[in-house]
This record gives C-alpha cells, sequence and structure tokens, in this order.
C-alpha cells in the first residue's frame, strides 16, 4: 500500500481527520482529536506508526520482519509498520489500521465514542 491508499482508507472513517501538529513531514490521522497513525511523509520505506494491544505488539513483531517497535512511540503500545513490500498482506495492513483505530475509540470518554457514533 502506499501514502495516498492509507489517506483515503484512513480518512473515510467516521471522525478521521488529519493533520501536521509536528511539522510539514509528519502527517497525523487523529479520531475525534486523538492520534491512532501517523507517518513520515519523506521516509524511506514507507513506514506508519499504529497503535496495538499490549498483547499483539509483540506477536506481530514476530511474525512480520516489517513491524517494530514504534519508533518515537510508546513501544509497548506502538508498533512501527513497513508498508512497501510484499510480506503483509493488504487485508492485514487494514486490520491494523482499523485496530489501531478502535484501540483509540476504546480509550475515550463515554461521552466522546457516544458523539462519534452519532456522526
Amino acid at each position: 500500500m502506499n501514502i495516498e491508499e492509507v489517506r483515503s482508507y484512513c480518512l473515510s472513517k467516521k471522525g478521521v481527520t488529519e493533520e501536521f501538529p509536528f511539522g510539514e513531514e509528519t502527517l497525523v490521522f487523529k479520531v475525534m482529536n486523538k492520534i491512532f497513525m501517523l507517518t513520515g511523509l519523506s521516509s524511506r520505506p514507507f513506514t506508519c506508526n499504529l497503535k496495538m494491544e499490549p498483547e499483539l505488539t509483540n506477536s506481530y513483531r514476530e511474525k512480520y520482519n516489517e513491524v517494530l517497535p514504534g519508533y518515537h512511540m510508546n513501544k509497548k503500545h506502538w508498533n512501527t509498520v513497513i508498508f512497501e513490500g510484499n510480506s503483509i498482506p493488504r487485508k492485514e495492513l487494514l486490520w491494523m489500521i482499523d485496530h489501531s483505530y478502535e484501540q483509540v475509540i476504546k480509550g475515550l470518554p463515554k461521552k466522546m465514542q457516544l458523539e462519534l457514533n452519532s456522526l
């Protein structure tokens, strides 16, 4: 998957915005103003930081060479995923984006979760 495919996929989700809070090179996707994915626009290969349940982070790192501890993030909750290459199936990449989005929603206050559901 490339950056445009990932961007379109993220923006199709309910309550998602894109921002550049860390400068023009770091694209951040948020749900209800909470980060669920970020990427460096000039990074090669194309990578994204995605949130994951702590019980899954290490198993994904073991399963795929392209899944690494989250760069500049809490390594217990975040993985850096290399999106270029063929070892991680597209379906799995999409699942990781979905999972990150859902993890952030689970951590939102109930009021914000209800607000998101009403969008």
